[in-house]
């Protein structure tokens, strides 16, 4: 049974921190409340859902009006603060009704024409059908039960024996202002009903209060839950997103993510007419996946359609589907063949008004390797993927109950291309690195922190790579979405098998950053030869070895790809005592100049950055005091020792990786950071 999360005691702080002003404390029980629903992902699917609340408030004539707060676009519920709750004038809502059709524009303009502060965001696609509701508090949700339910071909009978005509059913019509008046009519005409069923689409449900509102959603939710595990004999689960990232057979999806992924941006390249855009992939597996995967006819259930409308957007109407033996580019082409068929002739079908968007898959059903999401960024992989792994449940258990029949390919195309969202395409822009995988060795360090951060800000989707678990735990909390590897390059295979981590997890590899090193001191003359071997395994054998590992990856992709290595000043200026480490950094500096020379046909780019004096863990605030100390210099003075008389930072070497990644007709060249050192001058 699904939990009900109301606590008295937590709901009281909300209203008390809200102050004395009535409308105030209402508004704060709907934020708390929103976040209790949003915090189980199972009922709201990214964005899948929407709350509001009907309050007084006085205008600037200190006359009292209804206002309706709704749930704004960019706000999510499980973080709603009361900003993202736009209020909405109630008497311009609820003229609107009298209306016999507003086109989306007009219904959006209108909401925005009335909103009490210009600056709030657009509420939402659904404000309407909130307005024309008269309860004070609503709720609307897509729990994957409530989904089973709509999609069923009998699901108007059951909801009426269910729920003994206390939950209204609306046929299924688009969000907008057609929606809200059919809605509004149904409540019309079962005004006692507590809950409501759009058909193929999701739940309502209503109330005086916040709590009995959020009470309804929960039982109604458990209700159809338990009827359904009855009906079928599988017993409902707390949610259907389980994010198990570890695949079913995991050198089979080491093999297929980079071509799958390669193929699908040749797609994407295409259809802008130029170069492949690459995308980010987000893998799902565990036993229900197994289950689908193995048992379910992925074919025909391809075709269906979306478990809800709204799903459409992130994961295209069809899902493809690779089996053993496949030919994977040739099935992601015939997937963007049928694709644009299917475009052109809808298109038709609508006046020839739309705009064709990107043909790739979104969402991939892998035989014998799991579900996988497809996005611009990993975020949008991973939307994708969490409504793949809902979508599979949906459908498992609507065929189960008596058929999965979801809307049709006419209804697909409408919501897929509905104008509010075609309106959004001319707003996008990418940044430069949209759709990358960037890994970052020596990731936990303060060079490769503040590589990993600078690649992220420009949209690419990162992994760091370090030895340290502990340190790395800690740089990956500290840059939200990406990903850590723990590993030893410097042994055997490890590379091989931190890129492998790295392609399950996002699919592939576009830019390898050579960055993890270490500075062993001492005469090289007396040093022991173990030392000295031991930095050759990590200040140069590691590098060779990311370099193979990568190749074999962005070799599988097709896409070109870089690799840009930390080689640094000891390769060309040597430092007394720094023997062991400056000659594997030599022998590195020459690898960028021997990979360029050796990639270079496969568009693979290849550049190396030539830094000094950076303070990391190579170059300690004790050492920085000795070398200082040694010279008669305080340690500002030493770290400022250029021409520039400046320091060099961390974040002055992550823009130098930046930049050689962008310079796009740039390969074997060393960039030297370091302030100024005619000594290590390459030219």
């Amino acid at each position: 049974m699904r939990e009900n999360r109301w606590n008295e005691a937590e709901a009281r702080s909300f209203e008390e921190a809200a102050g004395g002003a009535e409308a105030d404390r209402l508004l704060a029980l709907r934020v708390y409340s929103s976040r209790l629903i949003g915090a189980d992902p199972d009922l709201v699917m990214h964005g899948g859902g929407n709350t509001s609340v009907k309050v007084r408030r006085p205008d600037l004539f200190g006359v009292e009006r209804g206002i309706l707060h709704v749930k704004g676009s960019g706000w999510d519920l499980d973080t709603l603060e009361a900003p993202g709750l736009p209020g909405v004038r109630m008497d311009a809502l609820m003229g609107l009704r009298a209306l016999a059709a507003l086109s989306d524009e007009e219904m959006v303009n209108a909401q925005r024409a009335n909103l009490i502060d210009t600056a709030a965001p657009n509420p939402s696609v659904e404000t309407l059908l909130h307005a024309y509701l008269p309860h004070v508090y609503v709720d609307h949700t897509h729990a994957t039960a409530f989904l089973v339910l709509a999609n069923l071909p009998d699901a108007a009978q059951i909801i009426a024996e269910l729920f003994n005509g206390r939950v209204a059913v609306v046929p299924y019509i688009m969000p907008g202002f057609a929606l809200a008046k059919a809605a509004a009519d149904a409540f019309d005409a079962q005004p006692d009903c507590e809950g409501m069923v759009l058909r193929n689409h999701g739940h309502f449900t209503f109330g005086a209060t916040a709590k009995e509102s959020y009470d309804r959603v929960i039982d109604q939710t458990n209700r159809v839950e338990a009827f359904l595990a009855e009906r079928t004999g599988r017993p409902a689960r707390a949610t259907t997103v389980a994010r198990v990232r570890a695949p079913l057979d995991a050198a089979r999806a080491e093999a297929v993510l980079p071509v799958m992924r390669g193929a699908a941006a040749r797609v994407r390249g295409r259809h802008h007419g130029g170069a492949a855009k690459p995308l980010v992939a987000d893998l799902r597996a565990g036993p229900e996946i197994a289950a689908f995967l193995g048992e379910a006819d992925l074919d025909a259930l391809a075709l269906r359609g979306p478990g809800s409308p709204d799903h459409v957007i992130r994961t295209k109407g069809r899902a493809l589907v690779l089996r053993k033996g496949d030919d994977v580019e040739e099935k992601v082409n015939a997937f963007a063949e049928a694709y644009g068929a299917y475009f052109h002739a809808q298109n038709a079908r609508v006046g020839g008004i739309k705009t064709a968007l990107e043909p790739h898959p979104c969402l991939a059903w892998i035989e014998d390797v799991g579900l996988v999401g497809l996005g611009k960024t990993a975020s949008a992989a991973a939307a994708a993927a969490d409504i793949g792994e809902q979508t599979a449940e949906v459908m498992t258990l609507g065929e189960a109950a008596g058929g999965f029949r979801p809307i049709g390919t006419d209804d697909v195309f409408d919501m897929e291309y509905w104008s509010l969202e075609q309106a959004k395409l001319a707003r996008g822009r990418d940044k430069p690195f949209t759709g990358q995988i960037v890994a970052v060795t020596g990731g936990a360090g303060a060079i490769g922190r503040a590589i990993a951060a600078a690649f992220a800000a420009e949209g690419a989707a990162v992994a760091l790579v370090d030895r340290d678990a502990d340190a790395l735990a800690d740089a990956a909390a500290a840059l939200p979405g990406s990903h850590p590897v723990a590993a030893d390059l410097a042994e055997p295979d490890a590379a091989r098998v931190a890129l492998g981590d790295v392609t399950r997890r996002f699919g592939g590899l576009d830019i390898l950053v050579s960055n993890a090193g270490y500075a062993p001191q001492g005469n090289i003359l007396t040093m022991e030869e173990a030392a000295i071997r031991a930095s050759f395994e990590v200040n140069f054998f590691a590098h060779l070895a990311m370099a193979r590992a990568a190749h074999r990856i962005m070799e599988a992709q097709g896409t070109a790809g870089q690799m840009l290595f930390n080689v640094s000043k000891q390769a060309v200026n040597p430092g007394r005592g720094f023997g062991a480490y400056g000659l594997p950094k030599a022998a590195t500096m020459f690898l960028v100049r021997q990979l360029a020379l050796e990639l270079g046909e496969a568009g693979i780019r290849v550049n190396g950055v030539n830094a000094d004096r950076i303070r990391s863990g190579l170059l300690t605030d004790d050492f920085i005091e000795d070398r200082a100390s040694a010279r008669g210099l305080s340690r500002e003075d030493y770290m400022a020792g250029n021409l520039l008389k400046s320091e060099v930072g961390a974040a002055h070497v992550a823009d130098a990786f930046v930049a050689l990644a962008r310079a796009d007709r740039t390969t074997a060249h060393v960039m030297t950071v370091d302030g100024g050192n005619i000594e290590a001058a390459l030219r």
